[in-house]
């Protein structure tokens, strides 16, 4: 008899999080309970990535999976972000949850405070992309049939131009060798509608551009409105 481990994936919405997922549901021996997800309240949108929530929930429904969103203030300090993250991950402890599913590559810190702040409520971390080498996994992605667009940049490893692009093989031919394909270190971030772990894409358009502390170009993805409405802007 197979036992069945039931676990919660750290949900950004991006590419590495998508693979995660879809590594962990290939295994069979993981049960998803839950996508756990970061939103800057202040925002609505998600932490880091700048992508509207109800995009966020269109996601987890074509998914077919339950979402967990931890709201953060902007500006968060790590003491609020830790009490808000242990309230929930205790909560999805009660559940039945025993390990967290984390799209990390290779930053061994990360790691580690990952694994420590797990361990002290008594959870696991599972890294299933771990020191894999990240040219193959962006062009595994890519090959699996995913599809994504950039939504974030650091200008001071990208420029403007690669910000609400798509994430293939054009994009990766334009990347400088100083930055790394799957943006491990922050270089940008992306937001996954499609691939074969969703059940219909996600439907928006590109909206406009902005630059957030002087250093963070965001990509307003927009969804479909009802006629007579206007879009939010970043």
């Amino acid at each position: 008899m197979i036992l069945v481990e039931k676990v919660l994936v750290c949900w950004s919405g991006g590419k590495d999080s998508a693979l995660a997922l879809h590594e962990i549901q290939r295994a069979g021996c993981y049960e998803v309970v839950s996508l756990l997800t970061t939103v800057t309240e202040d925002y609505d949108r998600v932490s880091m990535h700048g992508v509207r929530r109800c995009l966020l929930e269109q996601q987890a429904a074509s998914l077919g999976l339950p979402l967990e969103v931890v709201f953060i203030p902007k500006d968060c300090s790590n003491d609020v972000y830790e009490s808000r993250m242990r309230e929930a991950l205790l909560w999805m402890k009660s559940q039945g949850v025993s390990a967290v599913v984390f799209g990390d590559i290779f930053l061994e810190d990360l790691r580690q405070y990952r694994e420590d702040n797990l361990a002290r409520i008594g959870l696991k971390a599972l890294f299933p992309l771990w020191k894999q080498n990240t040219v193959d996994v962006a062009y595994q992605f890519i090959s699996l049939g995913f599809k994504a667009v950039t939504t974030c940049v650091d200008n001071h490893c990208l420029d403007r131009s690669f910000v609400g692009q798509f994430f293939d093989d054009k994009f990766l031919s334009q990347l400088p060798s100083s930055a790394d394909p799957c943006g491990e270190n922050g270089e940008f971030h992306t937001f996954v509608f499609d691939g074969p772990i969703f059940q219909r894409p996600i439907i928006f358009s590109v909206g406009k551009t902005v630059l957030r502390d002087d250093r963070f170009y965001y990509s307003d993805l927009v969804p479909p409105l009802p006629v007579g409405r206007e879009p939010l802007h970043l």
